[in-house]
């Protein structure tokens, strides 16, 4: 009984007013003076029951018209065409309204939420921008006041405070251009200059330019065995070495004293597999998840200490996925860390 269309209803309403319509009318034969035949009868409850369904008939499709029509123009506060809202009769109506209802409802929740997390990324990320530069922007305010207060003048102290002022200047230049390089590869504007690559020339390059911050913390950087014959990839060079640039600047920032940054290679068929390993204090599995973050920090004092900009393995995380690669990382507390990423053969 729940799942009753419109014109079933209207159906049995109009044998419920015929079947009262004929009562009287057998009643009203019986008295006195009248003289109804049953052929009258007949034809009469038959006209009756035309016109009582007709009529009810028109009146509900009418009804359920104007209220769907209100429910959709609410819904999609559109103009809707007559001919598209016209009710079926022959369905449950009602039912069909209620649950493209409760389906628009549904839409308009998630369309909410989706709404309110991006507005809250966007204040999370803006709020992340105005602080790492206010940083570099008072420090340079700083000096530069330093300077024309007298210090300009002192041999022992303009030399030291411009390159504090000019090394200032270097990290909001980077933080831009970090911000610049994500912003081209989610517009999708950056196009990658794909090549066939020497992934163990191109590693064995990046570890020697950095071999003196290495040194500086008795770090050993090294490949976990010897590597006489080439690996080649498939790969964008330039933006390879931004992402081993970064791995390996991050093992040797977060890396202990006098401990190693051992680089690998695995072939896995179709990918070679490179991973990044140092022997650092490790990350707990809360922070693993959102590492590859814009402006997310383990340690937000020690990570600014170290001069990063906070979108390294943000950068990294974009460049692997245009190459249609993935990029990952597994750690433990006290056992190091592991960055790992995937690109195909040449």
């Amino acid at each position: 009984m729940k799942d009753l269309s419109p014109r079933y209803l209207t159906l049995v309403t109009a044998l419920i007013f015929t079947a009262i319509s004929a009562v009287a009318i057998i009643g009203i034969s019986f008295l006195p003076g009248v003289e109804i035949h049953a052929e009258q009868i007949f034809i009469g409850l038959i006209i009756i029951f035309l016109g009582a369904w007709f009529a009810l008939y028109k009146i509900l499709q009418a009804f359920i018209y104007d209220k769907i029509k209100l429910i959709f123009r609410n819904m999609h506060s559109l103009k809707i065409e007559r001919d598209s809202l016209k009710p079926d009769m022959s369905k449950d109506v009602l039912g069909e309204v209620n649950e493209q209802v409760i389906d628009w409802a549904e839409d308009r929740m998630a369309e909410i939420k989706d709404l309110r997390q991006k507005e809250n990324f966007r204040k999370e990320f803006v709020g992340n921008v105005a602080h790492e530069l206010k940083t570099p922007i008072f420090s340079i305010q700083g000096y530069i006041l330093t300077l024309l207060e007298g210090a300009l003048e002192d041999p022992n102290f303009n030399r030291k405070f411009l390159k504090k002022a000019a090394k200032s200047a270097e990290r909001m230049a980077m933080l831009v251009e970090d911000l610049d390089t994500i912003t081209q590869f989610e517009s999708g504007n950056l196009k990658l200059e794909l090549e066939r690559v020497d992934i163990v020339e191109l590693s064995r390059e990046i570890m020697d330019g950095r071999e003196r911050e290495a040194e500086q913390k008795e770090i050993v950087l090294g490949f976990s065995k010897s590597y006489d014959r080439p690996i080649y990839v498939q790969a964008d060079g330039f933006r390879i070495s931004q992402v081993l640039t970064n791995l390996i600047t991050n093992s040797i920032n977060y890396g202990k004293k006098g401990g190693k940054t051992t680089i690998h290679f695995y072939d896995l068929d179709e990918q070679i597999l490179i991973e990044v390993e140092d022997d650092g204090p490790g990350i707990t599995k809360p922070h693993q998840g959102r590492l590859f973050e814009r402006f997310y920090r383990v340690d937000k004092s020690r990570a600014r200490h170290q001069g990063g900009t906070g979108l390294g393995l943000a950068i990294c995380k974009h460049i692997i996925e245009a190459h249609k690669q993935s990029i990952s990382v597994r750690s433990e507390p006290g056992k190091g860390a592991v960055f790992s990423f995937t690109l195909a053969k040449a």
